[in-house]
């Protein structure tokens, strides 16, 4: 067989199932035994939750890493390249790495169909498996109970938040959602949880697995001031600890706070200066990430964010009104048919001055027409655009000093942003920097 590229194997995963999304993990259990890669790790953290999954992932990462460890991220969806889904020693993997652990996925399969995301998923296990690694934290895709993560047993799971979202797989309720979420729990197995109102069937679940479960607002939890943020956790003896004077993070802190007791429970060094260091430095392409770019000889601050739910909006919503403007905020927003536009727009509709909404580039999409009608119908200035770039093009046009652009939405979104960036960068069109 001629060798493929990873562009050629992501074509034929695309085309290897007969849908998308088939939740279940007989499929990917028998495949996994074959590839006997037992324990991924001799430690293994599982992240699932609505909302804060990848800023959770990196902040326990970035904790892990600071000790000297060696550790693997799994993470979805990318931004811009498949790659950004595993990450080993804190680089991404390569091409070469990811082709070879499709053709060892492939070959064990058999006759297994998989879909894209369950190879994909299979993959970076085998990468893990072969890179030897001291630690790996694993992003659940979709629910818990039924992800193909959930075919590794974790010694350490996380609940980041539950909220309604991917209702045709998960259901309309929060107490369902939870019920998939708890999947990831294991017997006696300890688990931690960020959500302040945990649904029953979570509570239900470790009590009837024996798993010790830590909960904000009684094991742990944080408080926010102008000037920095304090924590107070339980260790796994039952010990309380503190740490005060913590810095400000752009990044949600309350998802810094589920990891630290995630951190606080593996028993390893407790450094207050290592730990505030590597919270600082734990930083993620497309969640609250901010930019200054050089647009036709002025300064224009953008803000990317990729949350695209109600949950998400309303975090987005406190942090922009936490965090007054000299200026006017413009926004760019385009979102998934699928998604609750009214539940996304209303939080922050009252934030935004002017709106350029447009299609994303794929055909899940929900109409320029119907976003524009939602925010007409609130009274909002709003303009259509043909695509993502010609609306943001428009706003970064509009922007005076003290003004900034807000993109958000979806993860499409922000990638068809980062994209333009990079497009206008290299045309010298633009001159940009992370923020």
């Amino acid at each position: 067989m001629t060798q493929r590229s990873l562009g050629e194997w992501l074509a034929y995963l695309e085309q290897l199932h007969p849908s998308a999304i088939d939740m279940g993990l007989e499929r990917s259990q028998a495949v996994f035994a074959r590839l006997a890669l037992g324990k991924l790790a001799p430690r293994v953290v599982t992240v699932t939750g609505t909302n804060g999954k990848g800023s959770t992932c990196a902040f326990v990462a970035s904790l892990l890493r600071a000790q000297g460890l060696k550790v693997g991220v799994y993470s979805s969806p990318h931004l811009l390249r498949y790659n950004e889904r595993v990450v080993i020693d804190a680089q991404e993997a390569s091409d070469a790495q990811l082709c070879e652990a499709f053709a060892a996925v492939e070959a064990a399969r058999g006759d297994t169909s998989l879909t894209y995301f369950e190879m994909g998923t299979l993959a970076a296990f085998w990468l893990f498996h072969q890179s030897q690694l001291d630690a790996v934290v694993l992003e659940v895709g979709l629910g818990g109970r039924l992800d193909t993560v959930n075919v590794v047993d974790a010694d350490l799971a996380l609940v980041t938040s539950i909220g309604v979202d991917h209702v045709d797989y998960l259901g309309d309720t929060r107490e369902l959602v939870a019920f998939e979420k708890a999947g990831i729990f294991r017997a006696a197995k300890p688990a931690v949880c960020g959500d302040l109102d945990p649904p029953q069937p979570l509570l239900d679940k470790a009590a009837e697995l024996g798993a010790p479960l830590l909960l904000r607002g009684r094991d742990f939890d944080l408080g926010v001031a102008e000037d920095g943020w304090r924590w107070r956790g339980t260790s796994a003896e039952g010990t309380q600890v503190a740490l005060d004077g913590l810095p400000l993070l752009d990044l949600p802190m309350e998802n810094a706070a589920l990891a630290l007791q995630a951190y606080l429970l593996t028993g390893l060094p407790w450094d207050g200066a290592v730990i505030r260091q590597a919270l600082l430095a734990t930083r993620i392409t497309g969640r609250l990430d901010r930019r200054t770019v050089s647009w036709q000889g002025r300064q224009v601050e953008l803000l990317l964010d990729v949350g695209h739910n109600p949950h998400a909006a309303q975090y987005l919503a406190r942090r922009l009104a936490a965090r007054p403007l000299a200026g006017r905020r413009l926004a760019v927003f385009g979102l998934l048919a699928d998604k609750d536009l009214e539940g996304v727009v209303a939080p922050l509709h009252g934030l935004v001055d002017d709106w350029a909404v447009a299609p994303l580039a794929t055909p899940r999409s929900r109409p320029a027409a119907a976003l524009a009608a939602a925010l007409t119908n609130l009274g909002a200035a709003v303009q259509s655009y043909a695509s993502v770039d010609a609306a943001l093009e428009g706003q970064c046009a509009k922007a005076q000093a003290g003004d900034e652009v807000l993109l958000f939405g979806s993860f499409f979104c922000v990638a068809q942003a980062l994209e333009w960036l990079e497009r206008r960068a290299q045309e010298g069109v633009i001159d940009g920097s992370a923020g």
